[in-house]
């Protein structure tokens, strides 16, 4: 990497990775000239998937995405300070996702925070796509475990490895 290549860090626990995740990844390597998914170790949210797994997972689907733009993208889990972890890897820009104004109530007050702690690392909202706004992995998870059609909601790895996980 050159001292201009701006790094853009993508944080969250991709439990599991939707479609909404995908459309904001493949936006940012628009912006950024090398992206790092953290994904969040967060086991205080419960995740279905283990750290390991949400790692493999995304890693399979973002290298398409990768390859195709030639943009370098690395997958790494994280368990510390959203903020430390940026600056460990050298970010310039943490790249966040919306979907609706009740996203942005809390975005808003982390951004705000993580300006207080580190205000050369800026924050870039990316709304999301209209066909992905109601997409949560909460609720993929949900219609799931009851047997519901998820296929339209993520990534065709990601509905064969949530099928499996479910049935064990």
């Amino acid at each position: 990497m050159t001292p201009n290549t701006v790094i853009g860090l993508y944080p969250g626990t991709f439990d599991p990775v939707t479609n909404g995740h995908v459309d904001i990844i493949r936006r940012a390597l628009k912006i950024v000239d090398h992206l790092i998914i953290g994904v969040a170790e967060n086991e205080a949210k419960g995740p279905l998937f283990s750290t390991a797994e949400r790692v493999s997972m995304t890693q399979d689907v973002v290298a398409p995405l990768a390859e195709k733009t030639r943009t370098p993208v690395e997958v790494r889990p994280f368990s510390k300070l959203l903020m430390h972890f940026a600056e460990e890897i050298n970010a310039h820009v943490i790249v966040r996702g919306l979907r609706a104004v009740s996203d942005f109530e809390y975005e808003f007050q982390m951004t705000g925070m993580n300006a207080a702690l580190n205000p050369d690392i800026e924050t870039v909202f990316l709304m999301a796509d209209p066909r992905h706004q109601a997409v949560a992995s909460r609720l993929v998870k949900e219609i799931a475990r009851y047997g519901g059609k998820i296929d339209q909601f993520v990534p065709a790895l990601v509905a064969e490895r949530l099928r499996e996980k479910l049935a064990a």
